[in-house]
């Protein structure tokens, strides 16, 4: 467990945005300023190195098995102080997942290195005081971590968000890119709740960021195809979910 003092984001550029547009996206250099300005990434060149570890997603399909991914769950309270929990399930309601609603998966833990490593609780203080500003009256935050790698190969584009447009049935939620090679695509649009567009973007550089208020707007992601056919590509992403307990 880590207990940190509390800080500003030093720019409200990202707190306006959401509140504003229900979300927000933010280029690689703001949002290395944004981290760094809480806390250090230090370690993120094995934070990075860890996607090349992530087991597959034996829930999908297999003829559609391009998603690797690791998870775990941590408890953050309102003091800054980021416990990780026992292993669980991912349980998402079907009326956020048609294709895996009601389900409890379990997937591989996230590395304890890792878990516990500066870069991740430098991104989790972050996204806490960021969301804090959005929900003042949250005690405890539900926090849920996912890595993810979509493959894709010349025969089979990769399907970052499988069940398509969606909710997460969270309150908040973060897309860091971590790493892209030889893809094309991977465009994320978001949707008002009502269902039209409201903007669209391609994270494609080391820390790029998506940041979403769930409650707000919908989102997707487009498939991602290898740029040269005769070699595989992937696309890393940090997922975080932030959900208030009280």
């Amino acid at each position: 467990m880590v207990t940190t003092a509390p800080a500003r984001v030093p720019s409200n550029v990202v707190e306006r945005a959401l509140a504003e547009s229900g979300y927000a996206f933010v280029r690689a250099p703001a949002m290395r300023a944004a981290l760094e300005a809480v806390g250090p990434l230090s370690d993120w060149t094995d934070f990075a190195a860890s996607w090349n570890d992530l087991p597959l997603d034996e829930y999908l399909a297999e003829h559609r098995r391009c998603r690797r991914r690791r998870y775990a769950v941590y408890n953050l309270g309102r003091d800054g102080e980021t416990d990780r929990q026992p292993h669980q399930p991912h349980y998402q309601r079907p009326e956020y997942n048609v294709l895996f609603g009601g389900v409890e998966r379990w997937f591989a833990p996230i590395d304890a290195a890792v878990g516990a490593g500066q870069t991740m609780h430098t991104i989790l203080t972050f996204c806490d005081r960021l969301f804090r500003t959005r929900l003042p009256s949250a005690a405890t935050w539900h926090v849920e971590v996912h890595q993810f790698r979509i493959e894709a190969r010349s025969e089979t584009p990769g399907q970052p968000t499988p069940e398509g447009r969606h909710r997460d049935g969270v309150d908040f939620v973060l897309v860091l890119l971590v790493n892209r090679d030889n893809i094309v695509s991977g465009t994320t649009t978001v949707y008002a709740a009502e269902g039209q567009p409201l903007g669209s973007f391609t994270l494609t550089d080391p820390l790029d960021a998506a940041l979403v208020d769930d409650h707000r707007v919908a989102h997707g992601v487009t498939a991602v195809s290898p740029l040269d056919t005769s070699r595989q590509g992937h696309r890393d992403v940090l997922v975080v979910t932030f959900r208030h307990l009280r």
